[in-house]
């Protein structure tokens, strides 16, 4: 097996003989402590914190050259003891292929990308890459893309399917719950278009996903036919003057929730920074639409921000729209955050949320949610290792109460991290063009 591994390896050498090009081999090995006492939900009284050590483990291996590049990576993403130490095999399945995908440039701006990709846009309000999250995100997808002169564009399609099958389409998604009607899509074909200027970015995003029928007794079993929905809007930054900056966002979602209800959402955030020497100082406010009935009146209002890195949005407790918080009241975000320079390689994030009910929960119900701290604190070590220290807590209203269904919560919800990031490049290999012989 060795010897045609090596022979096989020689073929490749050869082959790329005489092109410029680059071999790569990276890692990305994250080992991450968490303490959840009320994190994405309240906690109850009497009820023990949960604690663990989650850690990814991942090899990314690269090739370019002038007209194609190529990117394999594979992970393991596991929980510090759930492999028994003498095991013979790996059981948890915690094993996967995170990315594998091919890109070939056709030339004046043009290029093709195939294969199981990561799809990260503007402010990953939409489209992220959902790095925090151990395993991350990918879509396998193809792509048309161009790009000129400061001006992008990125035409994506994919069709999801369990299995070869010479009869059927009928597509089962994979998650459960909210995020089964919401991740899991069938097809997928968006548009995204972006062009810079000077002191100005716009961004336009037009997606439609088509998603399985579910058995409407149970929410969950796929049967005939499909429906659609649309999401689209744009992202926009202006930078009027040194250390300012203007961030907006307006989306909308249009099409079917079910065959039976219809879907009218919106989102729209406006954010100011401003960053008159070391320390960025920011203000903020986003809406996103919710519907008091659950969509019993034949429509559904709660706009749902579909393949977004969400944990970046909203708080980092995650008490919304990361797998939760799906056809629910909405939400107004005020915020205001500060980081400040605490060292040549060292920074302290301070952010503030007041958390507030789009819709009402209820007669004589307070729209008021809660207010949320965030602290993280961020340390480069080495140019390739970052450690980040996070607390969070959240200061809850009776409101938050009803919204989660935790009639009696602990005096206290909180949660505490700690995270190094290390990402070492084993190899970069660029071997010098051979010249043609002339024949």
């Amino acid at each position: 097996m060795k010897n045609k591994l090596y022979f096989a390896l020689l073929l490749f050498v050869v082959a790329i003989k005489g092109k410029a090009q680059e071999v790569s081999i990276d890692a990305d090995i994250r080992p991450r402590f968490e303490y959840l006492n009320g994190f994405g939900s309240l906690i109850p009284e009497g009820v023990d914190a949960g604690i663990f050590v989650q850690q990814r483990s991942r090899l990314k291996l690269g090739y370019k050259q002038e007209k194609f590049s190529a990117y394999v990576s594979v992970q393991d993403v596991s929980v510090w003891g759930d492999t028994p130490q003498i095991a013979a095999a790996d059981n948890n399945n915690s094993f996967s292929l995170a990315q594998a995908w091919i890109d070939f440039k056709f030339g004046s701006g043009w290029s093709t990308k195939l294969g199981r990709q990561a799809l990260s846009y503007d402010d990953q309000r939409i489209f992220g890459g959902l790095d925090w999250a151990m395993q991350g995100r990918f879509h396998d997808a193809a792509l048309l893309k161009y790009t000129k002169e400061g001006f992008k564009f990125d035409l994506g399609v994919a069709f999801n399917q369990n299995g070869v099958s010479r009869q059927t389409t009928l597509f089962d998604p994979n998650n459960s719950g909210n995020a089964r009607a919401v991740f899991d899509y069938k097809g997928m074909i968006y548009a995204w278009l972006h062009k810079d200027w000077e002191k100005f970015s716009a961004s336009l995003l037009v997606a439609n996903n088509s998603y399985q029928n579910l058995d409407p007794t149970d929410g969950q079993t796929p049967i005939d036919g499909n429906v659609n929905r649309q999401t689209f809007g744009t992202h926009l930054v202006a930078k009027p003057s040194k250390g300012l900056s203007i961030t907006a966002n307006i989306y909308g979602q249009t099409g079917e929730f079910t065959e039976e209800v219809d879907l009218s959402a919106y989102n729209a955030m406006l954010e100011v920074n401003y960053k008159p020497g070391k320390t960025l100082f920011g203000l903020g406010f986003e809406t996103l639409s919710g519907d008091d009935n659950g969509g019993s009146d034949g429509e559904i209002e709660s706009f749902f921000p579909i393949f977004g890195t969400n944990h970046k949005f909203n708080g980092y407790m995650d008490y919304f729209y990361v797998g939760n918080h799906a056809n629910n009241i909405g939400l107004n975000d005020i915020y205001a955050k500060t980081v400040i320079k605490t060292g040549e390689k060292s920074s302290l994030l301070l952010k503030a949320h007041y958390f507030a009910g789009a819709e009402s929960l209820g007669a004589n119900v307070d729209d008021y949610l809660g207010t949320e701290l965030d602290i993280v604190y961020t340390q480069k070590l080495l140019p390739f290792a970052t450690l980040k220290i996070g607390y969070s807590h959240m200061f809850a209203s009776d409101s938050m109460e009803i919204l989660k269904g935790v009639s009696e919560p602990a005096d206290a919800q909180y949660w505490g991290w700690a995270m190094l990031v290390v990402k070492p490049n084993f190899l970069k290999w660029s071997p010098k063009p051979t010249p043609t012989e002339e024949q």
